[in-house]
């Protein structure tokens, strides 16, 4: 949803005029009047919908990350907090303790409904609050609202497919995707392109999805509607290419976002019909171009924050109208046992901005609005679909259809190759805009770009370079693949920089190998924003190897490194490492920590090396970048990682209390050189 047109940059005293959020009055007539008309539930149920709407929505989230790496993460949620808050009392009154959401696979997340006043004040839900943040901070846990779990648990992404996200921004639910996709390991076959159509957003996706440090993963900037046709092969003819279609494709649509007015409390003000009916066309747009780029047996998700049927049930019959039997809904509530939810509906009325009824074919309506004859809806399954109601199960409002192709003719086929959808650039269009600020787009007005956009101004570390795939074996890196000992099941002709000279210079990425071909083939066609995980970052050139390897691509490279700089050491070695700022090899040996560890680093020549730790059978090991130099050796981990390593491994709640590594040194005797280090 777009930014309030009462939106004000400036401190918080900008407009003193103006009422806190929380004082905002949570009413509004049309809101009411039409979602009573639309008979969802009883009158009784309706009450407790209202309240709920009202209502501040809980805590929620999820634990990421490797099977062992989240069962891990899991237990130290459960045994270290859950224990402290269960039967606890605020003011006389008992609190709710954490419950995990029955429907999300695993166990793996957790809804805490405690009132913003509990967790300030009751010490023990400010620590979860505080660990809650320090495992967020380095991707071991995400905070996502509970309903926007849902739809890629539905898409059901396997580590062989190839996966489109046309909405991704802000990229919760690219990031299931992705975490779906490295289920079984590091090293997918398959990959994820993540898509947005505004510049700055699509930007701003990639800081939340790089810390999943995934090189299979690639993000464009196109609208959605318009999404191009990928090339895969160079040698075909210009009248035989083969194009990419989609084993999987998640259109999480824009959409006037009333479901999510238990947060956005301006809903309340701004709700209005108008908002659904502009939007409508545009998200009819991207679920048809959608079906397009997908596999024939392949399986899309359709999904809005939004409760009208306009945004939702509307769209799908459109959909199914269009494309007949090559398309079906799919009932998938057996993937989300526990989870209260409604069934789509069939009928529903159109009202204008006035609340006034619009009859089919009255001036400027548009027949895909109305609701589907009794016939249609006998065959179009809407019951299938999804609704999520916020007093079903104290969450946020959600639609979710689950759609798959059937199959593809070889008409579908050259419409999709020659499609006015198909091209590139055709992105100017005659808009409307709603009350909330969001655009709606009139796809018979769609005319060619006739002048330059204004330029989007990007994040600060945003890279604006093109993607240049280099000669694995150029000058500036090749002694790397000994000196690490890399071997030749790694494919290294997915390395690239991003450098208008194509020169190795500071970085070097590398992607999975799918996706190469992709970004050669295509460079010119799409708007690449990023791809690819650091692999080599260049740090001096008087030692024998000027590049080290990059804690990015540590996951992927430990399959195929043998080498002698992979030094193991012990826990309380990894725990001196990380607490002592400046670790000499004299230290380490005065205080006997592990002086076979020593002997290892002193034999080898100062650059990059690491250290390896293995632990039980039901805990991954932990493998971490050091530098060696003349006499000292240093751990290469940023602050949130050591807070969380700390916290993790050794139980140390001092950061997590202060978050500051000084308050450790000094509690540990990092700097009392009479003093062992404890541990």
């Amino acid at each position: 949803m777009g930014r309030s047109k009462n939106f004000k940059r400036g401190g918080r005293n900008n407009n003193r005029s103006n009422r806190n959020w929380s004082e905002l009055v949570k009413e509004n007539t049309k809101w009411e009047n039409y979602y009573k008309s639309l008979n969802l539930f009883s009158l009784e149920q309706w009450d407790q919908f209202k309240l709920a709407c009202q209502t501040p929505l809980p805590v929620t989230f999820r634990v990421t990350g490797s099977r062992k790496h989240a069962n891990e993460v899991l237990e130290l949620f459960k045994e270290r907090h859950l224990p402290n808050l269960t039967n606890v009392t605020f003011e006389g009154e008992p609190i709710k303790p954490p419950m995990v959401l029955p429907w999300y696979p695993n166990h793996l997340a957790w809804q805490l409904d405690v009132p913003k006043i509990v967790i300030r004040k009751n010490a023990q839900f400010a620590k979860t609050q505080r660990f809650l943040v320090v495992e967020n901070a380095v991707g071991n846990i995400s905070r996502q609202e509970a309903v926007s779990m849902i739809p890629p648990i539905v898409l059901d992404v396997k580590p062989h497919h190839t996966v489109l996200d046309m909405c991704a921004a802000p990229g919760s639910k690219t990031a299931q995707l992705i975490e779906a996709l490295h289920m079984d390991g590091p090293e997918p076959s398959g990959f994820v392109v993540a898509n947005d159509s505004d510049s700055k957003r699509s930007h701003m996706l990639v800081h939340q999805l790089k810390r999943l440090n995934s090189a299979n993963l690639m993000v464009v900037n196109h609208d959605a509607q318009f999404f191009p046709k990928i090339q895969l092969d160079s040698n075909k003819g210009r009248h035989n290419k083969e194009y990419l279609k989609f084993d999987r494709i998640l259109c999480d649509v824009p959409c006037s976002g009333d479901g999510t007015i238990r947060k956005n409390v301006n809903i309340w003000k701004d709700w209005n019909t108008q908002n659904s009916l502009g939007l409508h066309n545009v998200q009819l747009n991207i679920l048809n171009r959608g079906i397009q780029l997908l596999k024939s047996g392949g399986r899309l998700v359709y999904s809005t924050c939004s409760l009208s049927p306009i945004e939702n049930e509307a769209v799908i019959s459109a959909t199914l109208r269009k494309w007949g039997n090559k398309i079906k809904l799919v009932d998938c509530k057996e993937m989300l046992p526990g989870l209260i939810s409604s069934p789509g509906i069939s009928k529903w009325e159109v009202y204008d901005r006035t609340m006034s009824i619009v009859s089919k074919g009255a001036e400027k309506s548009k027949d895909t609005w109305f609701q589907p004859t009794e016939e249609e809806a006998n065959d179009f399954n809407l019951s299938h679909c999804i609704r999520v109601f916020p007093h079903q199960q104290n969450t946020g409002g959600f639609f979710i259809a689950v759609l798959e192709k059937i199959e593809e003719t070889v008409e579908d086929e050259k419409s999709f190759v020659s499609s006015p959808a198909a091209v590139v650039n055709v992105t100017t269009e005659t808009t409307t805009e709603n009350v909330n600020g969001t655009t709606a787009v009139n796809e018979q007005d769609t005319v060619p770009e006739t002048k330059p956009k204004k330029k989007t101004k990007l994040p600060i570390d945003a890279i604006d370079e093109p993607f240049v795939f280099i000669d694995p074996y150029h000058k500036a890196f090749a002694s790397c693949w000994d000196y690490y000992g890399i071997d030749d099941s790694f494919n290294k002709n997915t390395c690239l920089v991003r450098s208008s000279t194509g020169e190795p210079s500071k970085v070097i990425y590398t992607v999975c190998p799918s996706l190469r071909d992709i970004i050669e083939l295509n460079d010119q066609k799409l708007k690449l924003v990023f791809s690819g995980v650091k692999l080599f970052v260049y740090q001096r050139d008087d030692i024998d190897c000027p590049w080290r390897i990059h804690s990015e691509a540590l996951p992927i490279m430990r399959n195929h490194m043998e080498s002698e700089r992979i030094i193991t050491t012990t826990l309380k070695m990894l725990k001196y490492l990380l607490i002592e700022p400046f670790p000499t090899l004299e230290n380490i040996t005065n205080l006997h920590m592990d002086q076979a560890f020593v002997n290892k680093v002193e034999k080898l020549s100062t650059g990059c090396a690491f250290i390896e730790v293995s632990r039980d059978e039901e805990k991954e090991s932990i493998l971490l970048p050091i530098w060696i130099g003349i006499k000292s050796v240093s751990i290469m981990v940023c602050k949130e990682d050591v807070n969380e390593y700390l916290y993790r491994i050794f139980n140390d709640e001092t950061l997590l209390t202060t978050g500051d590594k000084s308050k450790i040194n000094e509690s540990e005797g990092a700097h009392d050189k009479t003093r062992n280090v404890v541990v």
